[in-house]
């Protein structure tokens, strides 16, 4: 039969969700059986939301491919042994030991459903519910059960498992669909939740099985509205109207439940208005007009008297008198019928809505004759749909009753009455109505924007125009709309399902924002106050900083100076106008003028009127007006020049460093380097020379030689930046570290090819407008100089700088840098080979022979060398060559004997290392009596001499030399 194929059907689909479900677990190797489920299961709930939508509209029903019911599985003689063995050991009391069998069991044949069980009751005995739960509904899948489903359903339901549950209540209604308990509670539950389609779709089949029952209309309804299905709500009610009209023709009947007679069996007058209500709110009044004359004729009694369908009016309502303050009891002429008011007022509605005004005004009229205070909702609608229709003369007197009675009065109807006022042309009215309403809600663009016009048609543009620059203001500080996801707090973790419902809230706007210009303008006025306040002090307490440290108010002015200096550092960096996108456009002022926009609809009708009031007054009074214009750029902020502000915040980062906080320091001057205001070469070079001193002091060499290299890419071909780099990197591991570093000598070697086709090949260079550099122009080659820059700043600043002029003469200073960079990397080979280039470019200066002699000694020290004795014999040469070049003058240095010593100790002859180290003691001793604290080389050359002592046992010459010059 029907119903057996029915429930053959609903059976193999819960053993293909088993079988599904199987499948998946053993394919996820690494997640938990938790994890699958819920993930499958989640699949499978759309799966059942197809089932619901098959079930409520009887279509789309899957086809019957098998006619017969399949036979259970067949267990081998192995699972069959084994499931023995897992109930033996649970009987003993073994639980664990059968847990490891049945999970066994379940690995080699899922659809063995004694495993399951057997599973199941093992963790409720070790006080696992929720996995016993989790299990019994994995074993319910095999045995089919619709009412072991609806104990499963209950129980998820109890633990809170509700999505669980309602997959639960699912499957018992597949398999019993004459159960509408469960689809009662599965709707019941899924309206708790907020699960708005579930509940509309089990609440649908539930309607299927008991058509036209207005205890599940009831309960529909709202969820219908909710989901905005309407149409579906008016075929509901439609069908149930015709249905019970049919069934109690004499309008009235038995209620099935309470057993006694009511109006229409049970679909009374309140069944009929929300029909009148899904028709009037689509916009179907042509349906809602007959739905109330038919359906109150029939709960009348009256269903037989057809002829009234026959009248295009509403004659058989009609009364006699229904004037306000008729204090006569109303009679009605011979033929003509009650109405109820409610049903009458959807009566008048509808009439207004279609056009049929003179019987919609009939009936308006007796609705209006009521007490406004109990009707108040009633005459607000009829209201409405008088000036929906543009039937201002008849909307304004309701209006007005409304707006009389505190209780009635609100902001729609007070802005209902000032537009029909309006419209009338009764703009005086108008105008104290919006002003009235303006005091309630100031924030109303919308009653600005009206009151504007109205000003504007009175002449009197000033107040129109004020109006219209609040718009204008208000628009500005519109929030962007937010959409918030909340997710129930504690929500149970150990379902089958994801069980945390997820609900859009309506996005709502706040309501803070900036101010209006004239206020804006005193903010400004007195933050520049406080600017000028607080930079007085910080030069006042300049002066008592730079006395000793520890003197009697330094460390208090220097705190002091340091809160007031955070203030106003703070105060710039969050001025947003000083930190534009676009580094072309620099700083214009706290408040410029701006070029237009373009802007929406409603924004361009604004800007419209302002123009126009403009006109009207025949000058443009506000700054903004003047759009098209573009301000000039300023040299200060709040009253403070931007060099004063860069000197302050070199001082406060110089503060900062010196404190240990190098990099708030950093994080300052960065952020200044970005700023509109410092555009110009030579602020950006006084930045950035901050912020190498900075990291010199905190020896972030790093950082150092981050900002050195963007001063050689800015500054080509110029010396002066490898200078610095040599001069903040002058000893120490750490700078030795980081002047070794590959990157640097990468970039350098670049720099230093760039500088050798600068002279002996030109052609191959060629200007880059972009980066404001010289790069190579063959092809293949690449300034690699620039790309290899992060944020290269060749293009920095305003200043539209020319190329800068080709060097016409080797520069040796590069190819000297890069031979003593491969000197401090041991690299002596070529080291050589870049100090020779420098030497044929610049013989006569002493540090290129020094590097060249110093390279010659390590090369020969090294096993690659082929001849020790010419690298030997060549580092003595420039050696010589060094010393006479740097004692030109005649007279003796310290720094020239202690190198020759320090060689000669290197090559092993101590005697003539001892000899010379010496004659720099000597020195040194005789510069110490014009200068005691002039004490030159003499402590590593104390402590290079008393090396050679100890090695040669002259032990109490070493302590001599210690005493002297070693000892703190």
């Amino acid at each position: 039969s029907e119903g057996e194929e029915e429930d053959l059907d609903a059976q193999l689909r819960i053993e293909g969700d088993f079988n599904r479900l199987v499948q998946n677990i053993r394919l996820a190797e690494d997640s938990s059986a938790v994890g699958v489920l819920s993930k499958d299961w989640d699949l499978d709930i759309e799966e059942q939301f197809r089932d619901d939508l098959r079930a409520a509209s009887g279509i789309g029903k899957r086809r019957k491919k098998h006619h017969g019911r399949r036979p259970g599985v067949v267990l081998s003689q192995q699972v069959k042994a084994l499931i023995g063995e897992g109930n033996q050991a649970y009987i003993d009391g073994k639980i664990q030991e059968s847990i490891r069998i049945m999970q066994e069991v379940i690995r080699i044949e899922p659809r063995a459903m004694s495993a399951w069980s057997v599973l199941a009751n093992c963790h409720h005995d070790l006080g696992q519910p929720q996995k016993a739960l989790q299990l019994r509904i994995m074993g319910a899948h095999l045995h089919h059960d619709s009412e072991e489903w609806e104990r499963l359903a209950k129980e998820s339901r109890e633990l809170g498992f509700n999505q669980q549950a309602l997959y639960c209540y699912g499957k018992v209604y597949g398999l019993d669909p004459s159960n509408l308990n469960a689809l009662w509670d599965r709707a019941a539950l899924a309206k708790e939740i907020g699960d708005n389609r579930t509940a509309k779709n089990s609440l649908l089949a539930l309607l299927k099985r008991v058509p036209h029952n207005l205890a599940v209309l009831g309960e529909l309804r709202p969820i219908l509205i909710e989901l905005s299905d309407l149409t579906l709500c008016a075929e509901l009610y439609e069908a149930a109207f015709v249905h019970y009209m049919a069934t109690f023709p004499m309008g009235h009947g038995v209620d099935p439940e309470t057993g006694q007679e009511v109006s229409g069996g049970g679909y009374s007058l309140m069944e009929i208005l929300v029909l009148a209500d899904l028709y009037n709110t689509m916009g179907d009044h042509d349906k809602a007009i007959p739905v109330i004359r038919r359906g109150c004729r029939w709960l009348q009694g009256r269903g037989a008297q057809k002829l009234w369908d026959s009248c295009e009016d509403d004659r058989e309502y009609d009364e006699t008198d229904w004037r306000a303050g008729n204090t006569r009891e109303r009679e009605l002429l011979p033929g003509k019928y009650p109405l109820d008011v409610n049903a009458r007022h959807r009566l008048a509605i509808a009439r207004i809505k279609v056009g049929d005004i003179e019987e919609g005004m009939a009936h308006a009229g007796i609705v209006l004759s009521q007490d406004i205070v109990d009707y108040a909702p009633l005459f607000v609608e009829i209201a409405d749909a008088y000036f929906d229709r543009e039937l201002y003369a008849q909307a304004r007197p309701i209006y007005e009753m409304l707006g009389q009675d505190a209780g009635t009065s609100s902001l729609h109807v007070l802005l209902q009455v000032a537009t029909c006022y309006h419209m009338l042309g009764q703009l005086q009215d108008a105008t104290e109505v919006y002003e009235t309403i303006l005091s309630l809600d100031p924030l109303s663009n919308d009653v600005k924007m009206r009151l504007a016009g109205i000003y504007e048609v009175l002449n009197e543009p000033r107040k129109a125009l004020d109006l219209v620059y609040q718009v204008i203001d208000s628009r500005k500080r519109r929030p962007r709309d937010a959409a918030v996801d909340t997710h129930p707090a504690d929500a149970p973790s150990s379902s089958l399902f994801e069980e945390s419902v997820i609900k859009k809230k309506n996005k709502v706007l706040s309501k803070a924002g900036r101010l209006t210009l004239p206020e804006l303008h005193e903010l400004e006025r007195k933050k520049e106050e406080e600017v000028k306040r607080g930079y007085l002090l910080l030069r006042e307490l300049w002066p008592k900083m730079l006395v000793l440290h520890g003197a009697d108010g330094q460390d208090l002015a220097e705190r002091e100076w340091l809160l007031e200096a955070e203030k106003l550092v703070d105060m710039f960096r969050e001025t947003r106008n000083l930190f534009r996108t676009s580094r072309s456009n620099p700083f214009r002022g706290m408040l410029p003028r701006k070029a237009k926009q373009p802007v929406q609809d409603t924004e361009e009708n604004e800007d419209e009127m302002a123009s126009r009031l403009h006109l009207d007054l025949g000058k443009l009074s506000h700054d903004r007006a003047n759009e098209s214009g573009k301000s000039k750029a300023v040299d200060n902020f709040r009253g403070v020049t931007f060099g004063n502000w860069l000197r302050l915040f070199m001082q406060y980062a110089f503060l900062l460093t010196k404190r240990g906080k190098y990099e708030l320091a950093d994080e300052v001057l960065s952020h200044i380097l970005i700023s509109n205001a410092y555009v110009d070469r030579q602020s950006q070079d006084t930045i950035r020379l901050g912020l190498i001193a900075c990291a010199t002091h905190a020896q972030r060499y790093t950082a150092v030689v981050e900002h050195c290299r963007k001063f050689i890419v800015i500054h080509q071909f110029n010396n002066e930046p490898l200078r610095m780099l040599c001069a903040f990197l002058a000893s120490g591991y750490r700078a030795t570290d980081s002047f070794i570093a590959s990157t640097l000598q990468k970039h350098l070697f670049r720099e230093m090819r760039l500088c050798d086709a600068a002279v002996h090949n030109r052609e191959s260079l060629k200007w880059n407008a972009v980066s404001r550099r010289w790069g190579m122009s063959k092809p293949g080659e690449v300034d690699e100089g620039v790309e290899d820059e992060p944020n290269p700043e060749g293009a920095e600043g305003d200043e539209k700088t020319s190329a800068p002029q080709l060097p016409a003469k080797d520069n040796p200073t590069i190819f000297a840098l890069y031979g003593h960079i491969c000197l401090a990397g041991k690299s002596y080979q070529s080291a050589i080979f870049y100090l020779l280039h420098a030497y044929d470019y610049c013989p006569n200066d002493p540090m290129i022979c020094l590097g060249l002699a110093i390279a010659s000694m390590g090369r020969a020290m090294q096993r690659q060398s082929d001849n020790r004795h010419h690298l030997i014999a060549q580092a003595m040469a420039f050696f010589t060559r060094y010393r006479k070049l740097r004692q030109a003058d005649t007279v003796e240095s310290d720094e020239v004997e202690y190198n020759f010593g320090r060689a000669f100790q290197q090559l092993g002859l101590h005697s003539l290392a001892v000899k010379h180290y010496e004659r720099v003691l000597e020195i040194v001793e005789r510069k110490t009596k014009a200068n005691p604290e002039d004490i030159g080389l003499a402590r590593e050359t104390a402590y290079n001499l008393s090396l050679i002592y100890v090695t040669t046992g002259a032990s109490a010459l070493a302590e001599d030399l210690y005493r002297r010059w070693l000892t703190l």
